[in-house]
């Protein structure tokens, strides 16, 4: 099992993430994801794009009750 993502790992992370970096910051293994993925269960909203999932990680870190940091250019 993959260590979990601190909250700076999370902060730092791109506009979407793929399936396994969601779960892993969810503390999910990769197969519940898919699984949950595959049933519109996932606790965030996926993004399809092709055969591949994208969770916006604005959403995920909203889901986690984690605030970004703020706009540097604000």
């Amino acid at each position: 099992m993959n260590k979990a993502l601190t909250i700076d790992e999370l902060r730092a992370l791109p506009a979407a993430v793929d399936l396994p970096t969601a779960a892993r910051a969810l503390g999910l293994g990769r197969t519940k994801a898919y699984e949950l993925a595959r049933h519109g269960q996932f606790p965030c909203r996926i993004l399809r794009i092709g055969s591949a999932y994208r969770i916006p990680t604005a959403e995920l870190l909203t889901y986690l009750a984690i605030e970004p940091l703020p706009d540097a250019t604000a």
